[in-house]
């Protein structure tokens, strides 16, 4: 089955860290949220290691630096070094200097992780629309204390036609409080402004996946994240496989209306699917099993029979059905009554 007709999850008898060698793990929704670690993450990501599994970082995120990061991760109990974390703003700094002469002056519109990636692709980071040989604008997430008058400043900027750059556009990050704006909703308020469209570097496009394997050197990654216009979008473009983790933003409805390139090779609740295999699903009858629930498409909606097995296989085979029935769209099939019973 290739990537681009996939209309099922797909089964593992190996663990998934003994079938790769690489997790490319998204980190917000991940790994962590708010700031906190979720659960299970410290524990799975630590076993997964032991058992010579290699752990690399691949953030959206633009504001902190990787050694921050890899600070961060520590407290958590996570060992990490800096240069086990991929930033947006890495990719989005060589995706610049590619384009620009060395020692190029780039106005920053985001934190100090955009600032210390451009320094070290030998661009110098300015703070205003106003100084003389102004070679590019580059934005990316600032954090919610960011100042209004920013946004002005890359709009000035870009108005007069100076190349724009963005780190990454997710319109939402997960946070501890809830889903927060993040820099996709910064960059529509310049693109507004402006009427000008940015070349963007990260995730799911391939200037961050470019940035991932040089700095990695993966031979057989795994895409782990939260997100399916990112992180999952991101490994269908790379031609790697993915695990889906319903910890961040993606949920169950979400998953089972997934165009094709949205949809995981693999799904779990949390990082812990990276320390078992996955069960199979296979046709049966008019609808797929998977575990102890089978599910079907009619009538315009999907439906799940079973017993007491886990749920989440029940949403194995809800995705088998919805994603067979759309075909190479989105499924439009009322799952409702069906993630009901599964109390998903």
């Amino acid at each position: 089955m290739t990537r681009q007709s996939r209309t099922s999850p797909a089964g593992s008898e190996r663990s998934l860290h003994q079938a790769y060698d690489t997790a490319l793990l998204d980190l917000d929704g991940v790994v962590y949220a708010g700031g906190r670690a979720i659960a299970h993450a410290v524990e799975s990501l630590g076993a997964a290691r032991a058992h010579g599994m290699h752990l690399a970082y691949v953030t959206n995120n633009a504001l902190r630096t990787p050694d921050a990061v890899a600070e961060h991760l520590c407290e958590l109990g996570i060992p990490t070094e800096a240069g086990e974390v991929i930033t947006s703003a890495q990719a989005v700094a060589r995706l610049i200097a590619d384009q620009v002469a060395p020692g190029s002056k780039v106005l920053v519109i985001g934190g100090e992780g955009l600032r210390v990636a451009l320094r070290e692709r030998g661009l110098v980071p300015v703070e205003s629309a106003d100084e003389e040989d102004l070679a590019a604008v580059v934005q990316g997430y600032g954090g919610p204390d960011l100042a209004w008058g920013r946004f002005a400043e890359a709009s000035y900027a870009v108005s007069r036609g100076v190349p724009w750059y963005a780190s990454n556009t997710d319109l939402t990050i997960p946070g501890a409080r809830g889903i927060a704006p993040g820099n996709g909703a910064a960059v529509e308020v310049v693109r507004i402004a402006t009427g000008a469209e940015p070349q963007v570097a990260g995730k799911p496009l391939p200037p961050m996946h470019r940035e991932t394997v040089l700095r990695t050197g993966a031979q057989r990654p795994l895409v782990v994240g939260d997100r399916l216009d990112t992180d999952i979008e991101g490994a269908f473009n790379g031609e790697v496989d993915s695990l889906l983790v319903l910890t961040g933003v993606t949920d169950a409805a979400q998953l089972l209306r997934a165009e094709p390139k949205h949809r995981p090779t693999y799904v779990d609740r949390d990082l812990r699917g990276l320390l078992t295999g996955q069960p199979e699903v296979v046709a049966a009858g008019d609808g797929f099993r998977c575990g102890a629930w089978t599910a079907v498409a009619m009538d315009g909606a999907l439906a799940v029979r079973g017993e007491d097995g886990d749920p989440l296989d029940g949403l194995r085979a809800l995705c088998a059905a919805a994603w067979t029935a759309a075909g190479e769209g989105s499924s439009a099939l009322d799952a409702g009554k069906a993630l009901a019973r599964l109390g998903l």
